[in-house]
């Protein structure tokens, strides 16, 4: 068993943020393939946080976990493609908030015209701060890590929507520890996620939410998180 024994999650904010991306439709149960090729009974994609409304809330939940983190950071960095509307809207909450930070972020591609490179927006320095959806084999934040290293900038910290709590694959085998594990550990970064499985485990678990098809989903997510959770 590579899971440590969950409780029901206390945390407000994230069983609120939970609820919320259930009721957009970003968080879905069934029967979904992830990139690493396991079987997933739940499916999240913060792609589907395609309006407005539902953006401006995303961003509240995001500013309101990092500035109860305590994280110091000097600017945010968002990677192409989900970081960057994701960093934008979060730089406008965090203003809103008395925070106003700078922001950045970069293309998949270098432009060889007009300001040119692969960076948009304020200049990296300082401690910065990488807003992203999830983080799976944590590839986009080596990516970012070593774009805000090169322009002589410190990456500081990652915040995520949702840490998945699972192990992450090296060259296509399970290694016993999750890619948030792997950045605050290898490489001494802080990490802020807005929910967790654990989370969303204690989501399913309220008696407020008892439904046969919940309790089912309940089921098959605690089954998915022995099999492949970390500790």
């Amino acid at each position: 068993m590579n899971h440590a024994a969950s409780t029901p999650s206390q945390d407000s904010l994230a069983q609120d943020f939970v609820a919320f991306a259930v009721d957009c439709g970003v968080l879905r149960f069934g029967s979904f393939t992830t990139k690493a090729g396991r079987q997933s009974p739940y499916f999240f994609n913060a792609g589907l946080f395609n309006d407005g409304a539902m953006l401006g809330r995303l961003a509240q939940f995001y500013a309101q976990r990092i500035l109860d983190s305590g994280i110091r950071f000097d600017m945010l960095f968002g990677p192409a493609y989900k970081g960057i509307p994701l960093v934008a809207a979060v730089a406008v909450e965090l203003a809103r908030l008395g925070h106003n930070r700078p922001f950045a972020y970069n293309r998949k591609e270098a432009k060889d015209h007009g300001e040119g490179g692969s960076l948009v927006g304020a200049p990296l320095q300082g401690r910065v701060l990488i807003v992203d959806d999830v983080m799976s084999a944590g590839t986009a934040v080596r990516e970012s890590i070593a774009l805000i290293s090169a322009a002589g900038a410190t990456p500081g910290a990652v915040a995520v929507a949702l840490d998945r709590q699972e192990m992450a694959t090296e060259n296509g085998q399970d290694v016993p520890y999750s890619a948030v594990q792997y950045v605050r550990r290898e490489l001494g970064m802080d990490v802020c996620a807005i929910a967790t499985l654990d989370d969303l485990l204690g989501y399913l678990q309220q008696p407020v939410n008892a439904s046969a098809e919940l309790a089912a989903s309940h089921a098959q997510v605690l089954a998915y998180r022995e099999r492949y959770g970390v500790r």
